[in-house]
């Protein structure tokens, strides 16, 4: 892939049909269990608050899964998971992985490790999947350990 062909920076990869999902059904749970938690006459408001509470907690959970991304800029690549983040610069990555099969971009680094990027998984947007893979490659190959040896 070309240098003309990298996307402007920053560039924000992110799993956008999941996240609407996880998030429209996050608050969907949410309102349902709120819901019938009010409308249950048997309960008593400890009762009803742990409905609450725990609709809450899985609504939580399912923001947590939609958080994963990955941003792209001059300086390099900030990979944001489910809990956690970790920012690189383009000349620790090596190769921007995406094999048939894997559930999400893995990142070879320059100390031998390999970080998944949640931010990029073929789950229900394939084709755009591996449009994202290969434009972080091409920004990785043109910005970090290959361009330097050139």
């Amino acid at each position: 892939m070309s240098q003309s062909t990298t996307p402007a920076l920053p560039v924000t990869f992110r799993p956008g049909r999941t996240r609407v999902i996880l998030l429209t059904l996050g608050v969907a749970m949410f309102v349902v269990v709120t819901a019938v938690a009010l409308m249950l006459e048997r309960l008593g408001p400890g009762e009803r608050a742990s409905f609450v509470f725990t609709a809450a907690l899985l609504s939580g959970v399912l923001v947590l899964l939609s958080r994963p991304k990955v941003v792209a800029d001059e300086d390099g690549v900030t990979v944001v998971n489910i809990t956690r983040s970790r920012r690189l610069a383009w000349a620790e990555i090596v190769k921007v992985n995406l094999r048939p099969g894997d559930p999400w971009v893995f990142l070879d680094l320059s100390d031998g490790t390999s970080l998944p990027a949640l931010g990029i998984q073929p789950g229900i947007a394939r084709e755009s999947a591996i449009r994202d893979a290969r434009a972080l490659r091409a920004l990785a190959d043109s910005r970090g350990t290959s361009a330097e040896t050139r």
